[in-house]
């Protein structure tokens, strides 16, 4: 059947806009806005040093993973795709991150794809990080993806071509393979990048247009920025938070609500100790005492 996929439901009563823009806007390339904020991390920095002497060592990256799950688990509409002229509902939430099995020029880079449900606390998210990203970084292990990097690489180009060109047109009529979906970085709800961890600030990575992943996350280097705090301009330690979105999965203001949820997440990350149905049923019992 037209529009069916493995990894997402199409939507079928979306605004009319967003009905016309994966018609008008067929490629990512065509749909991407790109945004960056400096986020205060003094709060994150505090948070990290109580939870190191409490024997349970936290980094910037695991607080902006669970940062980002957290609003992924809040708000539907950023786990969306849009594929062939469909807007599609994904089916789970997983986010991808590269990493280098050493941090040389010539080091191996390996991608790990990690599945949230969207309502784990930050300790959650921090040991399935943690855990893909050990289990990853020894030279000798190889996941999915790489074993399928590998397999192509061997193809001889011209025929190569042909394979890519094939693979290509499956995912457009929503007929790649699950397994394929499965290990694939491209087909991912987010991307995330620390660059900061090689001492550059933050940049706007594209969207690919192979695959389904809408949203792109990179963290730059800690630095000194000027910030608006409470109607008044301070000057704090912050990492630049750059963003690249499809336009086409949900509006401006969706996209900026998201993005304000995330910082206030980010600024005060006790919130995320608690699982999301925690937070929500205390929202609620708020609620009903006021």
């Amino acid at each position: 059947m037209f529009g069916r996929r493995s990894d997402g439901v199409e939507l079928k009563t979306m605004p009319a806009e967003f009905k016309l823009m994966p018609m008008l806007m067929k490629e990512r390339s065509d749909s991407q806005v790109f945004f960056n904020q400096d986020v205060p991390i003094e709060a994150i920095e505090e948070y990290i040093s109580k939870k190191n002497e409490e024997g349970i060592k936290f980094s910037l990256i695991d607080i902006v993973f669970a940062g980002i799950v957290r609003i992924l688990g809040q708000r539907p509409a950023l786990n969306r795709f849009a594929k062939n002229g469909r807007a599609y509902q994904r089916h789970g939430i997983t986010i991808c991150m590269s990493i280098k099995k050493s941090l040389t020029d010539d080091g191996e880079e390996t991608t790990i794809k990690v599945p949230f449900t969207g309502k784990e606390n930050i300790f959650e998210v921090r040991e399935k990080l943690q855990k893909m990203i050990a289990d990853n970084k020894a030279q000798e292990n190889e996941n999915g993806t790489d074993k399928i990097a590998d397999l192509l690489s061997k193809i001889p180009t011209g025929f190569l071509k042909m394979v890519v060109g094939y693979l290509v047109h499956l995912d457009n009529k929503g007929r790649l393979p699950k397994k394929i979906i499965e290990v694939s970085p491209f087909h991912t709800t987010a991307f995330v990048t620390n660059v900061g961890s090689l001492g550059i600030d933050s940049i706007y990575h594209h969207i690919y247009n192979f695959g389904t992943t809408s949203l792109f996350f990179a963290v730059g280097k800690k630095k000194k920025s000027y910030v608006l705090e409470d109607d008044e301009v301070v000057k704090e330690k912050c990492v630049n938070l750059a963003f690249v979105g499809d336009e086409r999965i949900c509006d401006g203001y969706y996209y900026a609500h998201s993005f304000k949820m995330l910082v206030r997440y980010l600024k005060n990350p006790v919130l995320l100790e608690k699982t999301l149905d925690e937070e929500l049923a205390e929202k609620d019992k708020t609620k009903i005492t006021n």
